[in-house]
């Protein structure tokens, strides 16, 4: 078993469709992106000021089997060591079932060991099995409303 945090859930939608929906990183993460997130190359920044800012890179790109960021930048705001995230890698893996499409979000570098690990996997799995999966079974996400009382006892500004 993998160190890295990982999520996995099957929906009725079609690979196409999984893959549409998380391309869309403004309709699940949040709607504070600058740049580019469906096309290899792509560079975008997530803003959550003044807990989390990052850069990605989109590094693998599949339509309807994968999509893969590199860290690029990162300042997580709640930990001593801001760059944690830097050089980790956020996959998204797409696979077609006999009862719809498998999505399988792995962080890799997002580790146990990690300062951030347990407020991270609190906040993506919100974001991925709560908000993402809304936006690929009902067409509109919940992009930057992870509850933050949960995470508010754990992150000190």
């Amino acid at each position: 078993m993998s160190a890295d945090f990982t999520t996995t859930y099957t929906v009725d939608q079609t690979p196409d469709e999984v893959f549409a929906a998380v391309t869309d990183v403004r309709g699940w993460w949040v709607d504070a992106i600058e740049g580019g997130t469906a096309q290899l190359g792509d560079e975008f920044i997530f803003h959550n000021e003044p807990i989390h800012r990052s850069v990605q890179r989109l590094t693998d790109v599949v339509p309807g089997e994968r999509v893969e960021w590199l860290v690029l930048e990162a300042e997580l705001n709640f930990v001593e060591d801001t760059a944690e995230w830097v050089g980790t890698r956020i996959r998204f893996d797409i696979t077609p079932t006999d009862s719809g499409t498998r999505l399988t979000f792995t962080h890799l570098g997002l580790v146990p060991a990690h300062e951030c690990y347990e407020i991270c996997h609190d906040a993506w799995s919100w974001y991925i099995n709560v908000s993402l999966k809304r936006r690929i079974t009902t067409g509109v996400g919940q992009p930057g409303q992870v509850p933050t009382e949960a995470l508010r006892t754990r992150v000190v500004l």
